[in-house]
């Protein structure tokens, strides 16, 4: 299979599709070293992760060179890999405490005579199906608590940025008790992992989430889901507009806008909308494309080119239905790269497709409100509820807004924190995602099964006890 370079349009990097049967063999070799992985407990599976942080903190530059070349971009890459051994270092921390903190017993029952020992073990096989915004961060969020909880892990990075598993690879050949490994190719590679593990993660959009939780109900293993969204901001009339320009506009178009948490509908109060739009497109206006000097400038090209195309779909869609462009709006060809500058849309209406489908691009669509219970409403009005933020006066006043919302986090007096907070439990709504935080403690404790140990404390019924004692008056 070939890969292309975002920047240069060229399909540049080839790499080997795993067959079925390699796919069966890497399950296979994986759950047979999963037993002694999990044997060694705890600490001793927290001092291989951190072994594995330290090689792979030492063998940074070619991974950060890979993922930059495959998603096009330096500084967000580089923030990437340390995140990656950042993971690492905060589960090698907090697996053995949650461990030491789980209630075994023995405990009495409510039944006489009884008392229960609570037994945890690890699902002995993970699989995680990653996608290509964030390719090493989103290749291990899910597999390293469950390397840690005890399970062996088989990930299938996307096949849209793949350059990274070979770098990480070569790490990973100076740790061979860590039964880690990477299967490669589309579709049907994912397809073939659901078959082979115990408990699968996947991130990426709603449609193929429904087909992953299609085919895990098919093989009844438990399945999480991390899918789109359509963030909404909600700024107060009570918030600096000047300093709600500058974070809505960060919070929207990092890293090219193709993030999940990037917030991509604004809902801003009557009394500040001039001065804040008037804000943020400046802010916008100040944003450097990439291009030509990749180590120069602020937003990269689009890693996927379809994607570009749908953005632009969108604004056209915005435009034409009485929207009004105040920066940006048309994605450009730039070398063999595409490209989108900021783009603020103002008199957005509710009905545009920018309101309503993901846009996964720097697109910020702005909506005036009069009354604030009106925006809560609109922002809740979709089919997404993955995370959201608000902006006001006061902490506290963006709280009490921010707790009507429905979404799984809530950025308050910022946007997007979910992407540097990983210690904060969520769960999305909606279209938006299926099953336990992967944030939190509960990123880890959703791999352990838990196997009641029921002690009989006195004798054992009898036989007779169930004997029929004839009619009864």
């Amino acid at each position: 299979m070939k890969a292309r370079n975002p920047r240069t349009g060229e399909e540049d990097y080839e790499f080997m599709r795993s067959t079925r049967e390699e796919i069966a063999s890497a399950a296979k070799r994986l759950r047979t070293a999963q037993p002694e992985w999990e044997a060694l407990g705890p600490a001793g599976r927290a001092k291989v992760l951190l072994r594995l942080a330290d090689a792979v903190e030492k063998a940074a530059e070619p991974i950060v060179t890979a993922l930059s070349i495959d998603t096009g971009r330096r500084t967000v890459s580089e923030i990437e890999v340390q995140g990656f051994i950042g993971n690492m270092r905060r589960w090698a921390g907090r697996g053995p405490e949650l461990f030491a903190g789980l209630d075994r017993g023995p405990k009495p029952s409510a039944t006489p005579g009884i008392a229960i020992v609570t037994h945890y073990s690890a699902y002995p096989l993970f699989g995680a199906i990653a996608p290509w915004n964030f390719p090493v961060i989103l290749s291990h969020v899910d597999a390293v608590p469950a390397l840690m909880a005890g399970c062996a892990a088989l990930v299938k990075p996307s096949e849209v940025t793949p350059r990274f598993v070979e770098p990480v690879r070569a790490v990973l050949a100076e740790i061979p008790e860590l039964p880690l490994a990477y299967v490669m190719g589309g579709a049907d590679v994912g397809e073939a992992l659901v078959e082979e593990v115990d408990y699968v993660c996947f991130t990426g959009s709603t449609a193929t989430g429904r087909k992953v939780a299609e085919a895990a109900g098919r093989t009844l293993i438990p399945v999480n889901l991390e899918l789109g969204g359509k963030d909404p901001m909600i700024i107060t009339a009570s918030a600096d507009p000047e300093w709600a320009a500058h974070v809505a506009l960060r919070a929207s178009v990092v890293a090219t806008g193709q993030a999940c948490q990037s917030i991509e509908r604004v809902f801003v109060a009557q009394e500040i909308a001039e001065p804040f739009l008037k804000a943020l497109a400046a802010e916008a206006e100040r944003v450097e494309l990439t291009h030509p000097d990749p180590a120069k400038g602020h937003i990269g090209p689009f890693i996927f080119p379809a994607q570009a195309e749908k953005v632009q779909a969108q604004i056209d869609d915005a435009t034409s239905k009485g929207a009004r462009v105040l920066t940006g709006g048309r994605v450009e060809q730039l070398g063999g790269g595409k490209y989108l500058r900021p783009t603020v849309l103002a008199d957005v209406t509710p009905g545009m497709e920018v309101m309503r489908e993901e846009t996964f691009g720097p697109v910020i669509p702005v909506i005036i409100y009069e009354d604030l219970e009106d925006a809560v409403r609109q922002a809740n009005d979709t089919q997404y509820g993955l995370s959201a933020a608000v902006l006001a006066g006061s902490l506290d006043e963006a709280a009490k807004v921010g707790a009507r919302l429905e979404a799984g986090a809530i950025s308050l007096q910022d946007g997007a924190l979910t992407s540097m907070v990983g210690d904060a439990t969520n769960q999305s709504r909606k279209a938006s995602g299926l099953g336990p935080s992967r944030m939190g403690d509960s990123g880890m404790l959703r791999f352990l099964r838990e196997q009641a140990l029921i002690r009989q404390t006195g004798d054992p019924l009898p036989i007779d006890a169930y004997a029929e004692r004839g009619a009864r008056a």
